[in-house]
């Protein structure tokens, strides 16, 4: 499941908060390795769409704190020299 199916499924579950998961990519389709996750509200009224643009920020800035530590050696991933 991918899209905003993922932000459907988790409201209709009620879910207090979903999240985010940055992966190494492979072959199969999310089953990388973990680098790192974080977790991001959802509201009680979110739509798919308003939760959606929600994670879309988080993501964004968690890119950027992901990149950060691993370049400060606070994430290491085998077979990648910092």
């Amino acid at each position: 499941m991918y899209g905003i199916n993922v932000h459907n499924a988790v409201i209709q579950a009620h879910e207090r908060e979903t999240g985010i998961t940055i992966h190494r990519v492979n072959a199969e389709y999310d089953s990388g390795e973990i680098i790192a996750q974080t977790k991001v509200p959802v509201h009680a009224d979110d739509t798919a769409e308003t939760l959606a643009a929600r994670v879309l920020e988080r993501e964004h800035e968690f890119l950027i704190e992901v990149i950060s530590d691993m370049a400060d050696g606070r994430i290491f991933l085998e077979g990648i020299q910092n």
